[in-house]
């Protein structure tokens, strides 16, 4: 267990998976001395999991970075106003706008580069099984894309059109990771989310599912936001 010297750190999970795909990526952070919390997202809607964001960052004592993966994105977007929140990193993620929901900013992209969702099933999406491994983890072992494909979590229609209210990339300084090989998010929409937001972005070969592949990188654009936002230039 990590004394937290280093700073505090709050991850939020996407749709489709869990927060237990962040364990790598947790591992490094604790073993660099910071103080690491994983939110669970109940995917139902965007406001909850807006909720159970702001849940964990108030426990926290001391202010933290926040750190989503694709839908959480959107999720840190929303939750990230929090006075306790001092940096966003935004890794292969959404990143709406006031107004904007996960659905408003696929809703133009092709079908050949947007992501395998199946129809709505009562309320609730899911990723085309047969799809998964090359669309979310195609950089993942197969075994592991398999069993991610398997312990798919439901994603609630209400979190995937969830609207923003006020975007904390605003307010608030942010750092992105562009994933060149993602079959989720485009890497041009990537990048012209980041570019409108101004985010401090760095590029990586990869999958949608970098922080599984590869946390070593995901984990570092952490820490240097960490620090960049300690130094007395930001302060």
């Amino acid at each position: 267990m990590s004394d937290g010297s280093a700073g505090t750190v709050v991850l939020v999970h996407g749709g489709f998976v869990d927060g237990s795909g962040w364990q790598a990526v947790y591992n490094q952070l604790t073993k660099d001395g910071y103080s690491v919390s994983v939110v669970q997202n109940p995917t139902l809607s965007l406001a909850g999991d807006a909720d159970a964001t702001r849940r964990v960052i108030d426990a926290q004592s001391e202010p933290v970075i926040l750190v989503g993966h694709s839908y959480g994105g959107a999720v840190i977007t929303e939750a990230g106003t929090d006075p306790n929140v001092k940096g966003l990193v935004y890794i292969a993620a959404f990143m709406p706008d006031a107004g904007e929901s996960v659905q408003t900013l696929i809703a133009d992209l092709p079908p050949e580069t947007g992501p395998p969702i199946l129809p709505p099933q009562d309320g609730f999406l899911l990723l085309d099984r047969a799809k998964f491994h090359q669309a979310f983890a195609g950089d993942v072992d197969a075994d592991l894309a398999e069993f991610m494909a398997d312990s798919q979590v439901p994603w609630g229609l209400e979190a995937a059109g969830g609207t923003i209210s006020e975007p904390a990339w605003r307010s608030k300084p942010s750092w992105y990771l562009v994933t060149t090989d993602d079959r989720m998010i485009p890497p041009s929409l990537q990048r012209e989310m980041s570019e409108r937001a101004g985010s401090t972005v760095v590029e990586t070969a990869g999958s949608h599912s970098i922080y599984v592949s590869r946390p070593g990188v995901v984990a570092d654009l952490v820490e240097r936001a960490a620090s960049e936002v300690a130094s007395p230039a930001l302060a």
